[in-house]
């Protein structure tokens, strides 16, 4: 073996022999490890919380604390330092449900002679050094995912926008929609994870319609049959085109499920009731609030009065009564915000 083979790897011996320390110091040093040796337990534990080492040389018998005991402290604050266990004779080494509790890579029996012990340190080190390069591969593959997520979510930014670029009527609609939907969740309680997934679902619900003709969507008289069962595409493009990107797999109910009803007579699959996600039936009430509420090329933006009294009519038939409840309830008593969400897209 090279003198500096080693070299970068720090190696720990906790003894409470000097001899074995010094005996030990040389050979691995001569190996071309960095080596610190410690006779007091107590010490050694503290010197692993201040300071990175590799692998461990640990003696079983020591006093004022055993060897287990010292890997018990160190689990607590290090998972992932190799541990060997010295022992003076096998009869006194640890049961072995303790060994693999404590996550102790090793254990042989103490000797004048290490070539034993070089060779569980040498396996160590080659363990060690395989699980230093997975660990690189999946922080290099997690930046590179990382990357490519935030690419495609550059893209779907920037179809989001060409879609509304399109038309002047329907501009800062989806933000709207992405707002007042975080609105009705934070009223009703609901967890920041779902608050966020209303979010950027409500930002990407009409992402579907970069698929959409643009004789269609930009048509100002009535759609005939075959241009409205167009329009009704839109939410399964929007799903297929999102479903790629795990960034996005949370937002895909809504996405699909926005223009469901809750009397099952909506699209593109006809659910009912509480089969429609959850929240799916909040981006609904958002969306048809936003839908009334802007100008249109065929008719003005409707007055809240209207608004209400349609909200009225399609509980439990369009929507869902109970958000659309409070719904209801968010537009009498904080119209204010939402009148400032409506204004600060216009």
């Amino acid at each position: 073996m090279q003198t500096g083979e080693h070299s970068g790897y720090k190696i720990i011996a906790v003894d409470d022999e000097q001899g074995i320390l010094d005996s030990l110091s040389i050979f691995l040093k001569r190996s071309g490890y960095d080596f610190v040796g410690i006779t007091n337990p107590i010490d050694a534990i503290e010197r692993v919380k201040e300071e990175h080492f590799d692998l461990m040389i640990l003696d079983f018998i020591m006093t004022p604390i055993h060897g287990d005991q010292v890997v018990e402290e160190i689990r607590k604050f290090n998972q992932e330092l190799y541990i060997l266990l010295l022992t003076g004779h096998k009869d006194l080494a640890p049961p072995l449900d303790t060994i693999r509790r404590l996550d102790i890579q090793g254990y042989c029996e103490k000797s004048d002679k290490f070539d034993q012990l070089l060779l569980l340190i040498e396996s160590g080190i080659k363990s060690i050094e395989q699980m230093n390069t997975i660990k690189r591969m999946n922080e290099e593959l997690k930046d590179t995912n990382r990357k490519l997520e935030q690419s495609y979510l550059d893209t779907i930014q920037t179809l989001r926008y060409t879609v509304e670029a399109k038309d002047p009527y329907t501009r800062g609609h989806s933000d709207r929609v992405s707002e007042y939907s975080v609105l009705i969740g934070r009223t009703l309680d609901l967890p920041e994870e779902q608050i966020n997934i209303l979010r950027v679902g409500g930002l990407f619900h009409d992402i579907g319609k970069i698929g959409v003709p643009d004789s269609v969507l930009l048509k100002n008289a009535k759609l005939t049959d075959e241009e409205y069962a167009q329009i009704k595409k839109h939410p399964t493009i929007g799903a297929h085109i999102l479903s790629t990107a795990t960034t996005f797999q949370d937002i895909l109910p809504i996405v699909k499920h926005h223009h469901e009803r809750y009397d099952g007579k909506g699209y593109p699959s006809g659910l009912a009731g509480e089969d429609i996600p959850y929240l799916a039936r909040i981006v609904a009430v958002a969306d048809t609030f936003d839908a009334m509420t802007s100008k249109r090329p065929y008719r003005d933006a409707l007055p809240i009065e209207r608004v209400k009294e349609e909200f009225i009519k399609g509980m439990g038939t369009q929507l869902d009564p109970s958000i659309t409840d409070t719904f209801l309830q968010l537009l009498d008593q904080h119209f204010s915000e939402i009148q400032e969400i409506m204004e600060k897209y216009d």
